[in-house]
């Protein structure tokens, strides 16, 4: 993977975790076990410190940053979605942030909690646990179900399940010119499903 130290601050990452080869870690930036980080996500601890702890997940196009002496923190079983943006923020355990989504400089995404696709959520809010965050600028909308809770978790874990995939058999190949007459299904939770389609 791409991953340099500046200022003689060299990124620290788990062996039990996977960094997608294409993503980049610079300076001080700690992964802990059972760590995702996605294709092409930015981990750029070269102003503040970044930590992401056990079960967490990072995926693709993320952006994680922060001011001089600042701490961005994923704690345990918190799940940052496609193309998501963390600034000197802290996302407190089993939270998500969805696809698209900001959270900037001092802001706090509660336990529990769902922050929703494409939210931005200002500088400074503190936002409670087990709560569905959502909105432009973001507005605390609800209490979630312990149903949303469970979908979740499930979630992270498939990410951890990737984890696991990923040591075992991700290998950088030539494509094939025609799919194979048998060409095989990816045998995974097939029961993980959208949100939505948990409500129909």
């Amino acid at each position: 993977m791409p991953c340099y130290a500046i200022d003689g601050v060299t990124p620290v990452v788990h062996p039990s975790s996977h960094v997608h080869p294409t993503a980049v870690l610079i300076g001080d930036v700690i992964v802990g076990p059972g760590v995702y980080i996605g294709p092409c996500a930015s981990l750029r601890g070269d102003f503040g410190r970044i930590v992401i702890h056990e079960g967490g997940n990072v995926q693709d196009c993320c952006v994680i940053h922060g001011f001089p002496e600042s701490e961005t923190v994923v704690e345990t079983n918190g799940h940052i979605g496609h193309g998501a943006v963390l600034h000197g923020c802290v996302v407190r355990h089993d939270a998500l942030v969805g696809m698209n989504a900001v959270v900037m400089d001092e802001a706090e995404v509660g336990a529990y909690s769902i922050v929703a696709a494409s939210a931005f959520v200002r500088a400074g809010l503190k936002l409670p646990e087990r709560s569905l965050i959502a909105g432009v600028p973001a507005k605390l909308v609800r209490e979630l179900s312990e149903e949303e809770i469970g979908w979740k978790l499930a979630g992270t874990q498939t990410y951890q399940q990737l984890t696991r995939r990923c040591h075992a058999s991700l290998t950088e190949v030539q494509p094939l010119a025609e799919p194979e007459a048998d060409r095989p299904r990816l045998q995974i939770a097939k029961e993980l499903k959208p949100l939505v389609a948990t409500k129909r």
